[in-house]
């Protein structure tokens, strides 16, 4: 694989590193791309994407950070407020960033998409994949990685 033909969509730097470190293991270089406009404040989105930021500049993987845009994630879950955890409101939710993550994707040619979202034993599995196959369409490819272990 090249080094820009693998994005990864990081959801936090917590869940990113054992994705990253087993892709930089196998001598993958991905394009990581922080796209979280579900987080509440505009503090906490910088803090997690310096953090984010850090870890990456450690391993020397390119990391690229979309928008914040937290009132377009507002609008995209509106109606689904009081949803449960892996309820509607979770898969748009994934939908938005992934849909966000595949459009940069295309324009940096990558060729496979995958998240670190499919890391958290707290997300469905399922409704992480639907979105992520549903927001790349024909291209980018979707990997549907399980990376929990």
């Amino acid at each position: 694989m090249s080094a820009s033909s693998l994005m990864l969509h990081a959801c936090c730097a917590p869940c990113a590193a054992p994705v990253i470190e087993y892709l930089t293991g196998r001598g993958e270089r991905p394009l990581v791309f922080f796209s979280n406009s579900n987080i509440d404040t505009r503090e906490e989105y910088d803090r997690r994407f310096a953090e984010l930021g850090r870890y990456c500049d450690a391993l020397g993987v390119e990391l690229v950070g979309d928008g914040y845009d937290h009132q377009a994630w507002l609008d995209a879950v509106k109606g689904l407020e009081n949803e449960p955890e892996r309820g509607a409101r979770c898969l748009r939710c994934f939908r938005f960033r992934l849909e966000r993550a595949a459009a940069f994707a295309r324009e940096r040619r990558c060729t496979l998409l995958t998240t670190s979202l499919a890391q958290s034993r707290w997300k469905s599995l399922e409704q992480v994949n639907e979105a992520g196959s549903a927001a790349c369409g024909d291209s980018p490819r979707w990997w549907n990685a399980n990376w929990r272990k």
